[in-house]
C-alpha cells in the first residue's frame, strides 16, 4: 500500500499535468485551489470570451465545468493514469455577464474505471451553470 499523497506532492502532480492542457492556457482558465477530489479554477473574462449578445459563451462555460470536474478526478487517480470526460451534461441558470468565472468542481463518487463529478461554475459570485460529468479513467499502456 503506498503511502497518503502531501497536499503539496499532490498540488505539484496536478499541476504537472497542466502543462499539457493548451486549450485551457488558449482561453486564460488556472487552477486556483487543489485538493483531494475537489477543484477550483479561474478565469479572467474578456471580450473574446462573449457571444454576440455580451455573455461569455456557452462553450465556455462548459469548458470551465468540464475542467473542474475533470481535475478533480485526476487528483484522485494514480500518476500514471489519466481522465478524459465520457460524459457532461450543463444546465445554465442566468447568463454569465461579468469580470471572473470560477468554475469547483468535485468528486461525487471514485470508481475504478468512471468517476462520477459535479460542477458549478459562478460569474461574479453568482451561480450561472450547474453540471454533471463521468469520467473515464485511463490506465497507462
Amino acid at each position: 500500500m503506498n503511502p497518503p499523497e502531501t497536499l503539496p506532492g499532490l498540488e505539484a502532480r496536478v499541476r504537472r499535468k497542466l502543462v499539457r492542457q493548451h486549450f485551457m492556457h488558449l482561453v486564460g482558465a488556472d487552477l486556483t485551489v487543489i485538493s483531494p477530489g475537489r477543484i477550483e479554477a479561474e478565469l479572467l473574462l474578456g471580450q473574446q470570451h462573449q457571444q454576440q449578445r455580451g455573455f461569455a459563451h456557452g462553450g465556455l462555460v462548459a469548458t470551465m465545468a468540464d475542467l473542474a470536474a475533470g481535475f478533480a478526478a485526476v487528483t484522485l487517480v494514480p500518476d500514471d493514469h489519466g481522465v478524459v470526460t465520457a460524459d457532461l451534461r450543463v444546465s445554465y441558470l442566468h447568463p454569465a455577464v461579468g469580470e471572473k468565472l470560477t468554475a469547483i468542481g468535485w468528486v461525487l463518487k471514485a470508481g475504478r474505471r468512471l468517476h462520477f463529478c459535479e460542477a458549478e461554475v459562478w460569474c461574479d459570485g453568482k451561480l450561472v451553470a450547474k453540471a454533471s460529468a463521468t469520467m473515464a479513467v485511463i490506465e497507462p499502456g
